[in-house]
């Protein structure tokens, strides 16, 4: 059993790596600020330590770290990664001065492994997959400070001779995710026989499933003692998959009868018809994805069908 600290779990991928924590029989504790939405976590609370406090308090912080003098640390808090959270601000404190007041109260009371969300995002616009040691072109706010926190806890891990990891993750889906999001649109949208709004059909992503997603933090924290400090590892299915494929998934999975409407709402900035992992380095830990595209979305859409009420009250 470890003694875990992770903060973000009110978001989807945080969420279900708190229930595959508390699975495993660990100690959980999560940092949670104010005015937190635990709709995701609600299953959970029995279970779960839970600390509410501003990570960008940094004496709080420090005497919080202290307090639980953590084995492992999951950091998953963000803002920016939808396209709806455009403040500069906010993208600074969240993913940037809140990681260094946890990294260094962290410092102080030691640990075995620190875990720094990354994204995709850090690498801008490439025409192929690029591998964790390419040069970094952000094209947003929130890419340019996922990049600045990346390269700060690799300088510190390095100089500290600590055990500090960046997991990338590129295009995450599976149970809880964001209602407004692709795949949670495309399924709700398709129980009822239709699709939502779609941009260009040969926008691509590497479509990753929540699960593959945790195992990978799990692995990465579990391998810390043997691991070079600082590494970071694109966490990514290695194969695209384009908004056109998504919906002739959905089409034959959900048994849609109507056509999309392509163009029927604009492309974003940091769209591409290029957008896959380099998962080479990750793999070589032992680390490979279980799911392929297809086999994930079915798993997605089961859960929706088995959670109907929580679907009603939130996703509708």
């Amino acid at each position: 059993m470890k003694r875990v600290i992770l903060t973000g779990a009110t978001g989807f991928v945080g969420a279900n790596l708190a229930e595959k924590l508390i699975e495993d029989g660990h100690e959980v504790h999560l940092l949670l600020r104010d005015g937190y939405k635990a709709w995701r976590i609600e299953h959970l609370l029995s279970y779960l330590h839970l600390h509410r406090l501003n990570l960008l308090d940094k004496d709080r912080v420090a005497a919080e770290i202290q307090q639980i003098c953590p084995d492992w640390v999951f950091h998953l808090a963000t803002y920016g990664a939808y396209s709806w959270q455009d403040d500069s601000t906010q993208a600074i404190n969240t993913n940037y001065l809140s990681t260094v007041n946890l990294v260094e109260a962290c410092l102080k009371t030691g640990f075995e492994a620190f875990i720094n969300t990354g994204s995709s995002s850090e690498y801008g616009l490439k025409d192929h997959a690029p591998a964790e040691n390419e040069y970094l072109e952000p094209n947003s706010y929130y890419a340019t400070t996922k990049a600045a926190t990346t390269l700060f806890c690799r300088y510190t891990a390095q100089r500290h001779r600590c055990p500090i990891f960046t997991l990338r993750l590129y295009s995450v889906y599976g149970a809880f995710e964001e209602p407004r999001r692709l795949i949670p649109s495309v399924i709700l949208k398709g129980f009822n026989g239709e699709f939502p709004y779609l941009a260009d059909p040969e926008v691509a992503r590497d479509f990753i499933f929540t699960e593959d997603v945790v195992h990978a933090y799990l692995l990465v924290a579990s391998l810390s003692t043997s691991l070079p400090v600082g590494e970071v590892y694109n966490v990514g299915t290695g194969k695209q998959t384009s908004i056109k494929d998504v919906i002739e998934t959905a089409k034959e999975v959900l048994k849609i009868k109507t056509e999309p409407v392509w163009g029927s709402m604009p492309n974003r900035s940091w769209d591409s018809t290029i957008w896959v992992a380099d998962n080479n380095k990750l793999c070589a830990l032992g680390w490979k994805p279980q799911y392929e595209f297809r086999s994930g979305f079915l798993k997605t859409v089961t859960w929706f069908q088995q959670n109907a009420a929580l679907i009603d009250k939130i996703y509708r």
